[in-house]
């Protein structure tokens, strides 16, 4: 009895973990344990301070509009009076040209991007969800503002964020499929060298659907403009406004799946070694093929991303304040607030006004904040792990739904692609071995000439019919040497055995000669006579 409860308890797990295996959205799950790896956390951090550089180097040209106080600190900007009060942005310009006063685009839209970023935690931690999505609202109006008013800026800087987070999130998602399809952990520069050599389906995945939407916009503007012309253009334009829906309907698809399948296109390339059009053509197909999924997919990353954000964030205040409390015992309140002011949850690191202080106490604050910024920026990091890793999650699942591809399938590395065809060169030159071989046969060929030994040996048996002529043999046997020249092994043995049988027919021909001597000498003396006339 105790044997069968045992295998049911086995059985009834065993259908428990298989229960599991196939709920996928569960491995979501799995995301912060592979956002925190060290090698992902140093990408995101050297993409983070890259970015942050190329702004700060771009804000020399101060093309922003602002108003400051009477000790220098910023009041105003544009973007401000933009965001509250759009009818007098005009006039704020006309009015700040003379002042002259102005700062960069990206610190003017850093620090208005961290204030509504620090107000929608507050919503959120409130469980106010229209204000959280007001404050998102709020950011995105302040992108416009910067791509309708500082275009080449946004251009420019768009770009450089194009190339870092490819090359960045390229690597990140690498490392997660590895590790999340064959439990492997990629070294960092194996997973840079393969978003380096896949730098270019990196990069025009997501720019390729933005410039044919932009292309096609462009020719229905291009319909707006005929329809300026006096009395054909109202023609033309019923005409193409067919053609002009047509493409105002692709433009929408396009755009749906731009926006939702950008977040696939990274671990396309990543998971199934995609180049640009297969990327694009992946990430729109689980859009629009399961698209209820990819939105359930999406939101319980996102919820579950939002409470591995507090709690990293709470690890980080925690560190930073407990270091400042112990620095605070030992040094004065004063002084201390001067370099460094107290951290709070919400506002981690701020920079002390230093109007009024020495340049021992300013030298002091400003390291003491880079070092507290560089924490904030390891928080970051996290998130852009965290973004790249569960999306990566998200991709294997779709795929494994619409394709029905197992999760275990990934990219083979390049460098194995890469030598496969040295080893089809070393396979062409096999068959030339055989053509080695088929010359061995010639050898015979030229061992063919060596029978005609013999017949010079043929005319030996005449030595017998006269004695003195015996040592003539020897001077062609003198000459036999020589062919073993042409070759050296084979000829040898050749010339050695015709030459045993010669001295057996001279002695055979001797005692014939003797026997027929002896009968023949009586009867015929003409034989006597003979030999002189020969000689």
């Amino acid at each position: 009895m105790k044997g069968h409860k045992m295998g049911d308890e086995k059985d009834s797990s065993n259908v428990l973990k298989n229960i599991l295996k196939n709920i996928l959205f569960l491995k979501i799950f799995q995301t912060f344990r592979m956002a925190i790896q060290p090698s992902k956390l140093i990408i995101a951090f050297c993409a983070v301070t890259g970015i942050y550089l190329a702004g700060s180097i771009m804000d020399f040209s101060n093309t922003v509009r602002v108003q400051k106080g009477i000790r220098g600190k910023v009041m105003q900007t544009e973007l401000d009076i933009y965001m509250t009060r759009p009818e007098l942005f005009d006039a704020f310009i006309k009015g700040t040209e003379k002042s002259g006063v102005r700062t960069g685009v990206f610190s003017t839209l850093w620090h208005f991007g961290s204030k509504k970023y620090h107000d929608a935690l507050d919503r959120l931690f409130a469980f106010d969800l229209p204000g959280v999505m007001a404050n998102m609202r709020d950011f995105f109006k302040a992108v416009t503002w910067a791509v309708r008013h500082h275009s080449l800026y946004c251009i420019l800087f768009f770009l450089i964020q194009l190339v870092v987070f490819s090359i960045a999130g390229g690597a990140i998602c690498r490392i997660s499929a590895l590790q999340f399809a064959q439990d492997e952990k990629p070294g960092l520069t194996e997973a840079l060298r393969f978003s380096i050599n896949k730098f270019t389906s990196l990069v025009t995945s997501p720019l390729l659907p933005m410039v044919i939407i932009i292309i096609i916009g462009l020719f229905i503007s291009l319909l707006g403009l005929i329809g300026n012309i006096r009395w054909a253009g109202d023609l033309m334009v019923a005409i193409f406004t067919l053609l002009a829906l047509i493409a105002g309907a692709f433009i929408a698809v396009a755009s749906i799946g731009t926006v939702a399948g950008f977040s696939l296109m990274f671990p396309s390339v990543a998971y199934d070694g995609s180049d640009c059009l297969d990327a694009i053509n992946r990430s729109f197909c689980y859009v629009y093929a399961r698209p209820w999924r990819m939105g359930f997919y999406t939101v319980t990353a996102a919820v579950y991303g939002s409470l591995c954000y507090i709690f990293v964030r709470f690890f980080a205040f925690l560190l930073i304040w407990c270091t400042h409390l112990f620095l605070q015992l030992g040094l004065n309140d004063k002084k201390l607030a001067a370099i460094w002011p107290v951290p709070t949850f919400k506002n981690l690191v701020d920079l002390p006004d230093l109007s009024a202080a020495n340049w021992s106490v300013q030298l002091a604050a400003v390291v003491i904040y880079m070092l507290v910024l560089a924490v904030v920026v390891l928080v970051v990091s996290f998130i852009i792990s965290f973004y790249f890793s569960a999306n990566t999650i998200i991709y294997s699942l779709l795929r494994k739904k619409v394709d029905n591809t197992a999760l275990e399938d990934v990219y083979s590395p390049f460098e194995e692609v890469d030598t496969e065809p040295a080893v089809f060169e070393q396979v062409d030159t096999e068959p030339v071995v055989p053509e080695q071989v088929e010359t061995e046969p010639t050898l015979p060929e030229q061992a063919e000439p060596e029978p005609t030994v013999p017949e010079q040996a043929e005319p030996e048996p005449t030595v017998p019919e006269q004695a003195e002529t015996e040592p003539a043999v020897p001077e062609e046997v003198e000459t036999e040497p020589t062919l073993p020249e042409q070759v050296e092994t084979e000829p040898i043995v050749t010339e050695s055995e015709p030459e045993q049988p010669p001295p057996k027919a001279k002695k055979k021909s001797k005692k014939k000669t003797k026997k027929k001597t002896k009968k023949k000498s009586k009867p015929q003396p003409e034989s006597d006579e003979s030999p002189p006339q020969e000689q």
